[in-house]
């Protein structure tokens, strides 16, 4: 989650609206152009850019364009308002790389035959964020005296459908201890993460969900503020964006694309300074090496959110289905260092 985000995402439009902007890019002309050996002589690159191609094209043209001539094939943007459209394109093989946030990236993998290639690194050096729990500096709160409940504390917690205020904290510390906020503390009052550690820090709220990148950005914006507030619990690293590709792309192009991504920006010199510059423009300082497994903290808590649906909804068979699949998933990350 970079300090300033490229293009914000928005609400995923209904799957008929999909459809039809997936019909318009067949029509004009969308899709790879294979040669006579299999490979394919064109690429497209999806992107998602709520507000298109005005904004988002001169950050991204640059490095397709250096894409093009490292991998010898033309390769072509593609914009998209929303990640239902994206993955759907990808899909149908309308395009054949793309760059996904963390979540819509699981998505392309399960419904897309999508693979991963690479992993964002933002200009902090960081290629992940934690979800935080923030109380008042000197308060006395720890994490033992919210965990123990009875209703002492106002609770702040973030949107319904935010990955670090709200998906995070349920998966990674109320969930597998069986405390509800709701059950748990005096109040519970939802905002974003700014609202959030201003609360916190002028003592409206006692606790609060938050996450590294808003703590970096107070430092940087606000240091008194963020002097009142520290940190009593840190989630597990939330990956950041990929890179990636369709699992049938011809594997030398795929290689190609790996060593052009993992290469970009590094080095010395004019070339590479200038590299530098178009990731720092896109928020990026590299592209990392990665595979499916980095967004096993995703799928934990798309798990999680199948386990809470299916017990709502009685569903024997999906809630044990869904939690082999939880506690698989913990026990791959409690083995990682």
């Amino acid at each position: 989650m970079s300090l300033s985000r490229i293009a914000p995402t928005r609400r995923l439009m209904a799957a008929a609206g999909a459809a039809v902007m997936i019909l318009g890019l067949a029509a004009c002309g969308g899709g790879d152009k294979t040669a006579a050996g299999g490979a394919p002589t064109e690429l497209t690159f999806s992107i998602l850019s709520a507000e298109g191609q005005a904004s988002a094209g001169p950050l991204w043209q640059p490095l397709l364009d250096d894409m093009s001539k490292a991998v010898g094939v033309p390769v072509k943007p593609y914009f998209g308002s929303n990640y239902t459209v994206l993955v759907e394109a990808m899909r149908g093989n309308h395009t054949q790389v793309g760059w996904f946030s963390a979540k819509p990236e699981v998505e392309a993998i399960d419904r897309a035959k999508a693979e991963v290639i690479a992993r964002t690194v933002n200009r902090e050096g960081l290629d992940s964020y934690q979800s935080t729990l923030i109380v008042k500096k000197g308060s006395g709160i720890t994490l033992d005296k919210v965990l123990a409940c009875g209703k002492q504390y106002n609770f702040g917690i973030g949107d319904a459908q935010s990955t670090s205020g709200t998906l995070a904290p349920l998966t990674f510390l109320f969930n597998p201890r069986g405390v509800v906020p709701s059950q748990c503390f005096k109040t519970v009052r939802s905002a974003n993460h700014q609202a959030n550690a201003f609360g916190v820090a002028t003592g409206v709220i006692d606790v609060a969900t938050s996450n590294s990148v808003n703590t970096l950005f107070m430092r940087k914006e606000n240091p008194q503020l963020a002097a009142q507030i520290e940190d009593i619990w840190t989630s597990p690293p939330i990956p950041e964006s990929g890179i990636v590709v369709r699992e049938d792309l011809d594997p030398a192009l795929k290689e190609k694309i790996r060593s052009f991504l993992l290469t970009y920006g590094q080095g010395e010199g004019a070339e590479a300074e200038r590299q530098r510059k178009i990731l720092a423009d896109l928020e990026y300082s590299r592209f990392a090496a990665a595979d499916d497994s980095y967004l096993d903290p995703i799928r934990e808590m798309i798990a999680d959110q199948k386990l809470g649906e299916a017990r709502a909804k009685g569903d024997t068979a999906g809630a044990a289905a869904a939690e082999r699949e939880l506690q698989r998933l913990r026990s791959l990350r409690e083995v990682r260092p």
